[in-house]
């Protein structure tokens, strides 16, 4: 899947050394751990935070989740173009990726 990002968008990932891709460890009862990098000087971090539950969805919704929260990542969670909500900001550039919106599957969130 990463490699049908745009290269400008790798680059931008791979030169920023507060950018990580984590696994959501969730346990029941006992609460969650993630392992973030450290603030930036400006206060920052770009880290996205996976469940693992995203592999019982189909690969349709689970890549669209992946490419949506990516795509956060590259906008710093603002807007996009005429997009200034960050949700539909990052729809509409996950769509341009090749990952269209895909219907919610409900799971255990």
């Amino acid at each position: 899947m990463l490699s049908q990002l745009p290269q400008e968008v790798l680059n931008d990932f791979h030169e920023d050394s507060n950018f990580r891709v984590s696994l959501d460890d969730c346990e029941p009862g006992q609460g969650r751990k993630v392992l973030m990098p450290d603030l930036s000087p400006q206060g920052t971090s770009r880290c996205v935070v996976l469940k693992p539950r995203l592999e019982q969805c189909s690969d349709a919704f689970a890549c669209y989740i992946v490419a949506h929260e990516f795509a956060h990542a590259y906008l710093r969670n603002g807007g996009w173009g005429e997009f200034t909500c960050r949700e539909a900001a990052a729809d509409a550039l996950a769509e341009t990726w090749g990952w269209p919106k895909q219907p919610y599957e409900w799971l255990d969130w």
